[in-house]
């Protein structure tokens, strides 16, 4: 087991270096950011069409078949389910509230205890042949006296037994399988074509306004990157105490419960030891390179300039900002 490569989830692709690659980490940042704020109050309608472009993007940049399938397939089967679950759900679960005693408990004792017969409708009420107790009053049986309606408009879309479609639950199927696989995947491909260093040199170089509130900013994304960096040395010590122990050949059956508990305590135990150590040798190894202050000692990864397909890319956002602004409200 090789939890480096094995996790589907936010790996970096160093090979083949594709165009994504190639865009600036700033216009890739601001294009994160409208996958994930575009869908807020937004019709189906550009939902589907941010999934769309989502999956267009991925088959343009030619990422290979390999990595976008793991990545990819499992998330478009989940949000499936989420839809099919959300569309067949009933719209809401109607809770009438009722007292428990009546309002006026002497009053509601006093009343009699037959109820007098209705009055007799009157001949107009029924110029139409309407009746409220009728059975062709239910809206959902067919009645051949009832009036055509004037449009072709349906509140249930689709009823066969217990499965019943309507407008609303449809609207919230897409909405929630939408959102997942925007959210998601979105921020899974900005990580698949972003290193660790372009995505805090973007974030420091879009924070430097805040320095005239006095926020250390280069503090920040020098905190950034070394927690971008410890995390491969979290799994690397996970996956050496699960080797640990399997080599062992522990029968846990025979060991109970309070004593494989006892094991487990004991393995956490290391891994937070073996973490400790991790960071203080990172931190010996930058006073010794002489990293006294992040504003003296700067390392520069990445040199950030727009290029042409930069500005193109900010262009096309510019344009996808103009179009949900004037019709992708949800109405």
């Amino acid at each position: 087991m090789d939890l480096l490569r094995s996790l589907p989830i936010g790996l970096y692709l160093e090979q083949p270096v594709t165009w994504l690659h190639r865009l600036d980490s700033r216009v890739k940042l601001v294009w994160l950011m409208t996958f994930l704020i575009s869908p807020i109050l937004a019709n189906p309608v550009w939902r589907l069409l941010l999934v769309g472009m989502l999956i267009l993007l991925t088959l343009t940049a030619k990422i290979p078949l390999r990595v976008w399938k793991q990545q990819m397939g499992l998330l478009l089967l989940f949000c499936l389910l989420v839809f099919c679950l959300s569309a067949i759900a009933p719209d809401a679960l109607p809770s009438a509230h009722q007292m428990r005693l009546p309002a006026d408990e002497l009053a509601f004792a006093q009343q009699p205890a037959t109820l007098p017969k209705p009055a007799a409708p009157k001949p107009w009420y029924q110029r139409f042949n309407f009746s409220l107790n009728s059975p062709t009053s239910n809206p959902q049986s067919p009645n051949k006296n009832q009036l055509p309606q004037p449009t072709s408009y349906r509140y249930i879309l689709f009823q066969q037994g217990p499965v019943k479609i309507t407008r609303r639950s449809l609207d919230l199927a897409i909405n929630v399988s939408t959102l997942f696989f925007t959210v998601i995947y979105s921020t899974n491909l900005y990580l698949l074509s972003t290193a660790s260093e372009e995505i805090t040199a973007a974030i420091e170089d879009l924070m430097q306004p805040l320095r005239r509130l006095h926020l250390p900013v280069t503090e920040i994304a020098l905190t950034l990157t070394l927690s971008l960096r410890f995390i491969p040395l979290v799994l690397e010590e996970i996956q050496n105490l699960v080797r640990s122990v399997r080599t062992r050949a522990i029968n846990w059956k025979k060991l109970g419960l309070r004593r494989a508990a006892q094991i487990w305590l004991t393995i956490a135990e290391r891994l937070l030891e073996n973490l400790l150590l991790r960071a203080e040798q990172i931190a010996s190894a930058m006073k010794v390179r002489g990293f006294t202050s992040p504003d003296l000692h700067r390392v520069e990864w990445h040199q950030l300039r727009l290029r042409i397909r930069d500005w193109v890319a900010l262009g096309c956002a510019i344009v996808l900002w103009s179009a949900r602004l004037v019709w992708g409200w949800d109405s």
